[in-house]
């Protein structure tokens, strides 16, 4: 081989090291209780034994992989992240519990924080030992987030929230959560997107209170939160106070990076799975499943090819919301079909049948996917009014 040759070769080379790495660590370090726990619908299985194997997880350096050198990560490549998720999610590793402040306040502090407020939190959010929430979303103001109506005032040194959070998730067990609040009325004649701010908001707190909302799962991941004269300091504010709306997107947008490859590779576990169980049952023998079952591969190879070509590519207006739509509607069909390839053991089966039980959790808690993180509709709108330039549609 050339000079040349073996130059070039070499990160492809590094990169099946890393992956080895990666592996090596994963096998050693995931064991049988802990393999598989924490999935979809399921976010209080073994919790604190995935929060230790979270701590180890970042004991090890893997958890801010992404994360910049200069902010104790170690910088990886887009390459390096995509492999790392790949074989996490092949691994069969539990759902994360540190998930909230790795991929979305990490980033947010580093982007838009101040160094005070960097010093305080990221090590706290890299180590594991500080948990997050997300406080957006309302009882009025889901995927139209401009309408919250929690409101936050200074009161000396210190902001006074009022009001209710809901589907928040890890509510329960999070130390801290940022929490988009009205700060100042909306002027007349003007955007609703002024006046929000972003706040770091302590749990831990006389004034907060969290209440669980039991799911179709049967879990209760999910919560309400109500903040009656809750207090944070008047410095955790993120970015400028009245300008919480563009600190609240740019959140969003970090938080739909490299892992959804990852997410992808569990997309394909199940869909495996359920060819396997189609072939069992005899269900593979009807034109219409195997139709399905096709089109079902056919659809999660594009969505992969997309997912890596955006996120290789400088981010544009839209790309969150294509892939937010291709995800939900993909694994929402996979739900229908899972219960199709069950036939009428997916209605009859006792409790106790864990397969069963499996693709029903699937079924019932997909029913959420095309609502939570931002309806279809809405990012269907965003995509005609931001991507297309058609008219704004009337929200009345």
């Amino acid at each position: 081989m050339s000079l040349r040759a073996r130059r070039e070769a070499t990160p492809v080379d590094d990169d099946r090291e890393f992956r080895r790495e990666i592996r090596d660590w994963l096998a050693t370090n995931v064991t049988d209780d802990l393999r598989g726990a924490g999935g979809a619908g399921r976010e209080n299985e073994a919790f604190e034994q995935r929060w230790d194997f979270a701590r180890r997880l970042a004991a090890a350096g893997w958890s801010t992989l992404a994360w910049p050198v200069e902010h104790g990560g170690r910088g990886a490549s887009l390459a390096r992240q995509v492999i790392f998720h790949e074989e996490y999610a092949r691994s069969g590793t539990p759902g994360r519990v540190d998930h909230i402040g790795i991929t979305m306040v990490g980033p947010t502090l580093m982007a838009l924080g101040t160094e005070v407020q960097r010093q305080r939190f990221l090590p706290g959010i890299a180590s594991a030992t500080e948990l997050w929430c997300q406080g957006y979303s309302e009882p009025g103001a889901g995927s139209d987030l401009a309408a919250v109506t929690t409101r936050a005032r200074l009161d000396g040194d210190q902001w006074v929230l009022t009001g209710q959070k809901v589907w928040t998730s890890l509510a329960h067990v999070a130390d801290w959560c940022f929490v988009l609040a009205r700060t100042a009325p909306i002027p007349e004649g003007g955007s609703r997107h002024n006046g929000l701010s972003y706040l770091l908001v302590p749990m831990r707190q006389p004034g907060v209170t969290v209440r669980p909302i039991r799911q179709l799962t049967g879990d209760s991941e999910f919560n309400e939160v109500f903040f009656d004269d809750a207090r944070t300091a008047r410095d955790l504010v993120v970015g400028e106070p009245g300008q919480g709306w563009r600190v609240a997107m740019a959140t969003l947008g970090f938080e739909r990076g490299a892992a959804t490859v990852g997410q992808q590779v569990g997309f394909q576990r199940d869909l495996d799975d359920l060819v396997a169980l189609a072939r069992r049952t005899g269900a593979v023998t009807d034109p219409a499943v195997r139709e399905r079952l096709t089109r079902a591969w056919i659809d999660l190879t594009v969505l992969r090819a997309h997912t890596l070509r955006v996120l290789d590519a400088p981010p544009t207006a839209g790309t969150a919301s294509v892939i937010k739509l291709l995800w939900s509607r993909w694994r929402q069909g996979l739900g229908e079909l899972a219960m199709t390839v069950l036939g009428p053991l997916g209605v009859a089966a006792p409790p106790g049948d864990q397969e069963v039980e499996r693709w029903r959790r699937l079924f019932l808690f997909s029913r959420a996917d095309t609502i939570y993180g931002g309806s279809n509709e809405i990012q269907r709108g965003i995509l005609a009014e931001r991507v297309l330039g058609l008219p704004r549609q009337d929200r009345r």
